[in-house]
Formats: structure tokens, C-alpha cells, sequence
């Protein structure tokens, strides 16, 4: 039975040390308490435990824009996150577990702002039939936790931006998003800030558990740990190396003659390239296969490779501009 109560809010917004501490939080979370951690990213994808990242987001675009990729430990669908998303985590001991009471704050908050908000049997939050909140759920160890967005004032545009699927003709096995009708809480409360919500959220959480809530203080953290995993979570070998197998298949026409690429993708690198070409030179698809094998799934890395290889000027641009269209 929940005894303690604690809350933790951070003024960080980069998504890999975010992460970080919510795993720290969670390794660390003591018996009978439950710990609410509030936070932010700023344009930030977020993609499932399982999810193949080149299939779920336009990561070069995102890359191009300042954007950040973070994997999260929990299952799911990718996510959208900015500085309109509060983000929020229940972090309990396995025995303490209550999805219904945690997800019983989201909607107490809500309604305390006149917001109708409602549960629905897909663990979302929705607000007049549309979703503002989605969640995930992890456990390890006896330790478990529940967290999610609270869509606020979210750049909608941005969210299609980089969450689309990609033009390029790519197939990948693995988990891919449901997409649901979203909603801005602030079109259903105009003004409501980022603040508020989280002022209300944390009202909410002492009124439904009934318990005075302390406040953690970062201080006491163990820093070098957190550290480690942030290191970790920006890797590429944890963003993109549990990523499955996937096909990318990009063809145009060229004054030089038609050219089909097909790059078989695994760990967000490309183990195999074929490439078929109408082209006079006869040496454009092996030299062009050899480039782009073992290169990784990055435009500009590939890119490079391209214009490294042996092949007429105007052939490399015209690849490179085949590959910067496929906006994956």
C-alpha cells in the first residue's frame, strides 16, 4: 500500500538525460512510494522498445532541424514530443502497481480545468472522443512504471513532420504506430499553460492518493549514473542497433538512364545494396553496391560514400539528390 508519495519536476528538455533519470527513478523507487516525475523534450521523436526507427520517423529531417531520436525502455508507438507536451511518469514497486488510480490523476486534473476527460480501452486519455494522452508501461526487477504525454499546445504540423512514414517505398517487420485522433488540451481550455497543467497534475496526485506529496531534490541523485545512461541512450547502437530488419527500395530516371536501388537495412545500417540501372557505364552498380554496403541509414553518411565512389560527377549528384527526396 502507497504510504509516500514524492514528486520530481525538471526544467531539463534534452530527451536522453530525461530518460535517464526516469530510469534512475525507477531503479531507485522505494517500497510503499510513488514517485510522479513531470518533464519535457524539446522536438523530440520518441520511439517504442521495439520500434525500428527508420520506419517511424523521418530522421534525417529531424536531424536537420536540431531534432532529437530517443528510444524509450517501454513498448508502444513512436511519439511527438515538444515544449507544448508535458510528459509524465508513475514509478512504483511492482505490489503497488495501479494503472486505474494513476491514470485516475490524469483525469482528475482535467476535470478539475472543466476538461471532460475520459478513459479508453486502449490506455489512452481522450477528450471528446480525441486523444491527448497516450501511455506506455515497462517493468524490471519488481519495479514498474507507467508514463505518458499530455498533449498541451503541441506544434501539430511538426508532429505529421517527422512521425509520416516515409515517402521511400520501406518495409520493415517490427511494431509500428496506431495513429489516433489527437487534440490540444488548450483548444479545449484556451490558456492553459504548461505550468498549470503541471501545478493541476500535481494536485491531483495528492488528492487521489489521499497522502501529502515531498518534493525530490536532484541533488540527491547519483549523477554518474545518470550520466552513463544518458551516454548511452544518444548512442547510435541504442537508437538504431536493436533496430529489425528492413527493405528500402528508391528508383528515378536520370538523363544517364534509370536507376532502382533496394538496401536491405539491419541495426540502421546497410548490410546489402543492389542496384539496377539501365546505364551505359557498366560499372555504376557494382561501384555504387560497394559504397553504400556497410554504410549507415544516415543521408549524409551515404551521401558521402556516393560521392566517394568511382562514378561520372553528374551520376553522384543526381544519386545524392535520389537519396535527399526520400526525406527518411
Amino acid at each position: 500500500m502507497i504510504q509516500h508519495i514524492q514528486i520530481y519536476r525538471t526544467e531539463e528538455t534534452n530527451p536522453h538525460r530525461n530518460l535517464a533519470v526516469e530510469q534512475y527513478l525507477l531503479e531507485s523507487v522505494q517500497p510503499e512510494t510513488c514517485i510522479l516525475y513531470l518533464w519535457q523534450n524539446r522536438r523530440t521523436v520518441v520511439i517504442g522498445r521495439n520500434q525500428n526507427a527508420l520506419r517511424e520517423c523521418r530522421t534525417t529531417r529531424l536531424e536537420a532541424d536540431g531534432g532529437f531520436l530517443a528510444r524509450r525502455l517501454s513498448g508502444g508507438g513512436a511519439v511527438f514530443h515538444d515544449l507544448g507536451n508535458l510528459n509524465f511518469t508513475f514509478l512504483v514497486r511492482k505490489e503497488d502497481y495501479d494503472l486505474q488510480r494513476q491514470l485516475s490523476v490524469i483525469v482528475e486534473a482535467c476535470r478539475a480545468m472543466g476538461v471532460p476527460a475520459e478513459c479508453s480501452g486502449r490506455n489512452d486519455v481522450l477528450a471528446g472522443g480525441r486523444k491527448f494522452s497516450g501511455n506506455a508501461f515497462y517493468e524490471h526487477r519488481g519495479r514498474s512504471y507507467h508514463h505518458g504525454t499530455l498533449l498541451v499546445d503541441v506544434d501539430m504540423g511538426n508532429m505529421s513532420r517527422y512521425l509520416c512514414p516515409s515517402p521511400a517505398k520501406l518495409q520493415a517487420k517490427g511494431v509500428e504506430s496506431v495513429r489516433s485522433r489527437v487534440v490540444n488540451l488548450k483548444d479545449l481550455k484556451p490558456g492553459l499553460t504548461i505550468g498549470e497543467m503541471a501545478r493541476q497534475m500535481e494536485d491531483a496526485f495528492a488528492k487521489v492518493y489521499g497522502l501529502p506529496a515531498e518534493r525530490l531534490d536532484e541533488s540527491g541523485f547519483d549523477s554518474g549514473y545518470i550520466a552513463a545512461l544518458a551516454e548511452r541512450n544518444s548512442s547510435w547502437e541504442w537508437l538504431h542497433g536493436q533496430n529489425l530488419p528492413c527493405t528500402a527500395d528508391f528508383e528515378d530516371r536520370f538523363a544517364w538512364g534509370e536507376v532502382r536501388l533496394q538496401l536491405q537495412a539491419a541495426e540502421g545500417c546497410v548490410r546489402q545494396a543492389a542496384v539496377y540501372t539501365d546505364a551505359m557505364d557498366w560499372q555504376l552498380a557494382p561501384e555504387l553496391e560497394k559504397a553504400l554496403s556497410g554504410c549507415r541509414m544516415q543521408l549524409q553518411e551515404m551521401q558521402g560514400r556516393i560521392r566517394g565512389a568511382a562514378l561520372d560527377g553528374q551520376v553522384k549528384e543526381d544519386l545524392c539528390g535520389l537519396l535527399a527526396r526520400q526525406d527518411f
